[in-house]
């Protein structure tokens, strides 16, 4: 018997490791997740406040979950008839496929500013450790510049820090980075405080809309008394890495955009096929796909009720680390009855309250319908994720990072890690593959000096024919398709060096480029590929 569940968050986690106690050794148990790592989701903020540093915030999955087999890898569709699943896995990006008895989705929510122009090219998310890691350096690096510059216009924009998103999220990140900013500027001689400026926009009447009211209001009095303004009943029309565009046309200058809002289902399960609701996969009140006996889904990606005939937003689970934790348990148990013939069980359970930081050591909690506010729902919060931590050597590192920041100064260093180029030269000896067929399609090629060859079966008789690639052509642009695979193999034919671009860069050109796009018409109009008609046009 095998269980596969796909994705390393809360729900994946925490099913794996119920399943593991809960089958012992009678099933096989594999998770298949892009990092080998678990990230604490409620500790982002702290990590890009730099509270806590980016190691803290993760654990390993080798580590937690011991008896599970872990496989770092990326999910690329599932076949529920053949009961397999597919992933791009190891340095070549390899297709492979994982067979499963009972089959878990956790693989949470991505994000989707298609309606806000601007936003997905210049906004700062809060989705990922290399998020949280990124807006930590972001903010250092706006006041690196604010203490060197000479232009007001230039200092203005980037003292103006702005969130949008009035939920945990965004609230709890506002906080931290306020808190950031303040404990940092005694290091910034040429900063006056009166001249930054933290935003949060928010399309609501009020933030902290999953708490009480009462809440809410101390909470939006706590954030502008820390000097937080609060934009309410406010959207984003459009942004750009200057400028801000809310809904009533106001013009925020401003060079730090955290976007807290827009969450979408992942490409990967849309893909599926599988019947969806508000763009989450709908589940039964066992936590199982309809139709689908042996497939389970849990967390952010799935719709699960809480109750028969569920219709309102209140009706169905919340996307919370406090709710994944039971279905989880909930996912196990039912996994494990179905193996034994027995019919499975309901997932029924009650909030026991929610909690929120709102930085300078002061938070909201409601519990179990009582209010708690101030240094006490801070001190509530921080006890609770503490114990909510997996792994004692996390939670006594976590207990170490935050008493340090207690007594000591925020530290200011600002590191950089290595990303590789979106466009770069890679070099091949004679004979070394660059890919094969079947292998993702993840860039474009242009030939600088050498050559490839390049295999292929024709499409009418499916013998192999072969063509040479020299200096100056190039390959791989089956992606302005969309294609995900690789349908040829090439191989260095002699000591060649390449010049690669990634997609996003490669569709970026042909779209905004007038002689790149005209060069590459010819094969777009052969597919059928449309680009906008207001793309730019030269104006020399």
């Amino acid at each position: 018997m095998r269980v596969v569940v796909l994705g390393g968050g809360f729900g994946g986690m925490y099913t794996a490791r119920a399943l593991r106690r809960t089958l012992g050794r009678k099933a096989e148990i594999e998770i298949i997740n892009a990092e080998n790592y678990f990230v604490f989701q409620p500790l982002l903020p702290e990590v890009g406040a730099g509270s806590i540093t980016p190691a803290h915030a993760v654990s390993p999955l080798r580590f937690i979950l011991k008896g599970v087999a872990v496989r770092k890898a990326v999910v690329d569709s599932v076949d529920f008839d053949r009961k397999v699943v597919t992933v791009f896995q190891g340095i070549q990006r390899r297709p492979t496929e994982v067979p499963y008895d009972h089959l878990v989705i956790a693989l949470g929510q991505g994000t989707d500013f298609s309606r806000m122009p601007g936003l997905e090219e210049h906004a700062l998310k809060m989705k990922t450790l290399e998020d949280a890691r990124r807006l930590r350096e972001h903010v250092i690096e706006q006041l690196e510049h604010a203490q060197v510059t000479a232009l007001p216009d230039t200092k203005r924009g980037a003292l103006t820090f702005t969130v949008v998103g009035g939920g945990f999220s965004g609230v709890e990140t506002v906080g931290e980075m306020k808190e950031l900013i303040d404990r940092s500027l005694p290091f910034y001689s040429n900063i006056d405080p009166s001249e930054v400026r933290v935003l949060m926009v928010e399309y609501a009447p009020r933030i902290l809309n999953e708490m009480p009211q009462e809440l809410a209001d101390y909470a939006s009095e706590h954030l502008k008394k820390h000097g937080i303004e609060l934009m309410l009943k406010t959207g984003v029309k459009s942004c750009t890495h200057r400028q801000l565009v809310t809904s009533d046309g106001e013009v925020i200058d401003t060079r730090t955009i955290v976007a807290t809002i827009g969450n979408a289902p992942l490409p990967v399960v849309t893909r599926m096929g599988l019947p969806m609701d508000k763009g989450r996969i709908i589940v039964d009140r066992s936590l199982k796909v309809p139709s689908r006996p042996d497939v389970w889904a849990l967390g952010d990606c799935a719709l699960i009720p809480l109750k028969e005939g569920a219709a309102d937003r209140h009706d169905f689970a919340p996307p919370t680390a406090q709710f994944a934790v039971r279905e989880a348990k909930r996912v196990a148990k039912n996994i494990a009855a179905t193996i034994k013939g027995k019919t499975p069980g309901i997932f029924a359970y009650s909030s026991r309250g929610s909690l929120a930081s709102l930085g300078a050591k002061r938070g909201v909690a409601d519990l179990m319908g009582r209010s708690v506010t101030g240094f006490p729902a801070w001190f509530v919060w921080r006890s609770y994720y503490l114990a909510l931590l997996p792994g004692l050597g996390t939670k006594i590192r976590v207990m170490m990072n935050w008493t340090l920041d207690l007594i000591g100064a925020r530290s200011l260093v600002q590191l950089r890690t290595f990303r590789k180029p979106p466009m770069r030269y890679v070099y091949y000896r004679a004979g070394d593959r660059i890919y094969e067929m079947g292998d993702r399609s993840d860039g474009f090629y242009t030939v600088i000096s050498g050559a490839v060859e390049m295999e292929r079966p024709d499409p009418e008789t499916g013998e192999m024919t072969t063509r040479i690639i020299g200096p100056g052509d190039h390959f791989g642009e089956r992606i302005i398709l969309g294609a995900t695979r690789r349908r040829t193999t090439v191989r260095a034919k002699e000591d060649t060096k390449v010049l690669v671009m990634n997609r996003a860069e490669f569709l970026m050109l042909t779209e905004g480029f007038e002689a790149f796009r005209d060069y590459f018409r010819p094969y777009m109009d052969k597919h059928g590929v449309n680009l906008p008609s207001d793309a730019p046009k030269s104006d020399s």
